[in-house]
C-alpha cells in the first residue's frame, strides 16, 4: 500500500535580478545548516521533501558538474530514508547559460538531469523545473528575473524552452531510472472579470494559464493560444514537438496554491490581487478536467501575523479542500506546506535584497518549529494511513531509498522498461 504523501520543501530559488544572483538557501543558510534541517523533517514526521541542489554551483559548464553538496546532502537523505522530490532547476540558470531566452538550455539541462539520475540513481521523484509558467512570467512579461523583459515574444520564447527542457529531462531520466515519477510543480491561478468589459482579457488570461501544461502534457491549445504563441515565434515543429512527447503517463499533476493566485482583471487587462475567491478545491477540478492526471497540492503556505494563528487557519482551510478534491472522486496523492523554514525577501519576489524574514515556514530561521508546524506534525500522525493512494500513475510503487537495490525494485524497474518500450510502440488514443 502506498500512503498519501504528506512533504515540505527547503527553498531552493535562484534568480537572477539586475545581475544579482538571489540564492534563498544562503539567505536561509540551509548551506551552514542542512543537517538540522533535515533534522526538522525527522522530528515532523515528514517522509517526502522538495529538494534540490543550487543549480548555479552544481553545473559549471557543458558536462562539467561540482557534486560535492549533492553528494552530502543526498546521502544524508538517503540514510534517513526521506524520499526527495527532487527540483533541478528552481528559477535561476548558471551564469554561463544566460537565462531562458537561450534555444541551448532545453538540449543542455537535459544532459544535466540524466548526469544527476546517473549520479543518484536511487532516486525516484522529480520536478525537474519548478513552476514553468510563473518562471517565464517573471522572467520575460513582467521583467523582474532573469531576463528582465517585458514583451509577449519574450515570455512565448522563455516559456517553450524552460517546457521543452523539462520534457527532455523527463525522457533523459526516464533512460536511468524507468520508473521516475514526475511531479509537477505549477502555479494554479484564475482569472477574474472585474465587470462585463473585462471579460474578453480575462478569457485570455485564462487560456494563457494553461500553456505550459498544455505543451508539456500535449494538449492542444484552443484557436485563440493557437494564434498567440505563433504570432510571438513558436514554430510548427515546435508545437508538433510538444504533441507528441508521450510522457503523460510518468506524470503527476502537482499544482500550487496561494492567496495570489487569483486575480481581478480590468477592462485594459490589467490585474491585481482578488484574493481567495474559488479556493484550491473549484481551480484544481479545472485543472484535472483539462488533463485526467493523478494530483498533487504541491505549495501553500501563508505568513504569520499577530495573532500567531494565520498560518494554522489557511493550513486547514487548503486540507478541507484536499479532502474536498478527493471526495469529489479525484486522485489527489500528496500535500505540502511548503516551506520547511521561513524564506527571505519572497515579500518583494525577491526583487529587492532586503533581508527581511518572512514568517512562512514550519520553523523559523533559528530552526524551532512555529505553531503551524505542530499542527502539520499533528495532522500527519492523524491522516497518513486514512488515505493511501489510488492513482494509476503510482501503479509502480514509489520506493524509499532504503530499498533502492533490493530484488522486488530491480523487477520493478525492469517491468518499468519493458513497460515503457511497450508504450512507445503503441498507437496514441489520447484525444488531447
Amino acid at each position: 500500500m502506498i500512503y498519501f504523501m504528506f512533504a515540505t520543501g527547503i527553498e531552493n530559488s535562484c534568480p537572477t535580478v539586475g545581475g544579482r544572483r538571489v540564492d534563498e538557501m544562503a539567505k536561509c543558510r540551509h548551506y551552514e545548516l542542512w543537517r538540522r534541517d533535515f533534522d526538522l523533517v525527522d522530528e515532523c514526521e515528514i517522509r517526502y521533501l522538495r529538494y534540490g541542489p543550487p543549480i548555479y554551483r552544481t553545473w559549471l559548464g557543458p558536462g562539467r558538474y561540482d557534486w560535492e553538496f549533492a553528494d552530502e546532502t543526498f546521502a544524508e537523505l538517503r540514510r534517513r530514508d526521506i524520499l526527495p522530490i527532487t527540483d533541478l532547476c528552481h528559477f535561476g540558470v548558471p551564469d554561463w547559460l544566460g537565462d531562458y531566452q537561450n534555444p541551448e538550455f532545453p538540449a543542455l539541462f537535459a544532459d544535466y538531469a540524466r548526469a544527476f539520475a546517473e549520479r543518484f540513481p536511487w532516486v525516484q521523484l522529480y520536478t525537474p523545473i519548478n513552476e514553468m509558467y510563473i518562471c517565464a512570467l517573471f522572467s520575460a512579461k513582467y521583467g523582474w528575473w532573469n531576463e528582465q523583459l517585458k514583451t509577449d515574444r519574450a515570455f512565448v520564447t522563455a516559456l517553450k524552452h524552460i517546457v521543452k527542457a523539462n520534457v527532455l529531462a523527463m525522457g533523459r531520466i526516464l533512460e536511468v531510472r524507468p520508473d521516475a515519477i514526475f511531479i509537477q510543480s505549477e502555479s494554479s491561478e484564475y482569472y477574474h472579470a472585474q465587470n462585463p468589459a473585462a471579460i474578453h482579457p480575462a478569457e485570455t488570461l485564462n487560456a494563457v494559464r494553461f500553456l505550459s501544461l498544455d505543451l508539456n502534457y500535449g494538449h492542444r491549445v484552443n484557436s485563440t493560444m493557437y494564434e498567440y504563441l505563433f504570432d510571438n515565434g513558436l514554430t510548427r515543429d515546435e508545437y508538433h514537438f510538444f504533441l507528441t512527447g508521450g510522457l503523460k503517463h510518468h506524470c503527476v499533476m502537482g499544482n500550487d496554491y496561494y492567496t495570489t493566485n487569483e486575480h481581478l482583471v480590468h477592462p485594459d487587462g490589467t490585474t491585481e490581487a482578488s484574493g481567495e475567491i474559488f479556493g484550491y478545491a473549484v481551480i484544481t477540478g479545472q485543472y484535472y478536467d483539462r488533463y485526467r492526471l493523478p494530483i498533487m497540492h504541491t505549495e501553500t503556505n501563508l505568513m504569520e501575523g499577530p495573532d500567531k494563528n494565520e498560518p494554522i487557519r489557511w493550513l486547514r482551510k487548503q486540507w478541507a479542500n484536499v479532502l474536498r478534491v478527493r471526495n469529489d472522486g479525484l486522485p489527489i496523492v500528496g500535500f505540502t506546506w511548503y516551506s520547511l523554514v521561513d524564506q527571505v525577501d519572497w515579500d518583494t519576489a525577491l526583487r529587492e535584497d532586503n533581508g527581511r524574514v518572512n514568517p512562512l515556514g514550519l520553523c523559523d530561521l533559528d530552526r524551532k518549529l512555529r505553531p503551524v508546524g505542530e499542527v502539520y506534525r499533528q495532522l500527519i500522525a492523524e491522516w497518513r494511513e486514512v488515505l493511501p493512494t489510488q492513482s494509476v500513475v503510482l501503479g509502480l510503487p514509489v520506493r524509499p531509498p532504503s530499498q533502492h537495490d533490493d530484488a522486488s525494485t530491480r523487477d520493478l524497474v525492469a517491468s518499468a522498461r519493458s513497460r515503457e518500450r511497450r508504450y512507445q510502440h503503441a498507437p496514441s488514443n489520447d484525444p488531447s
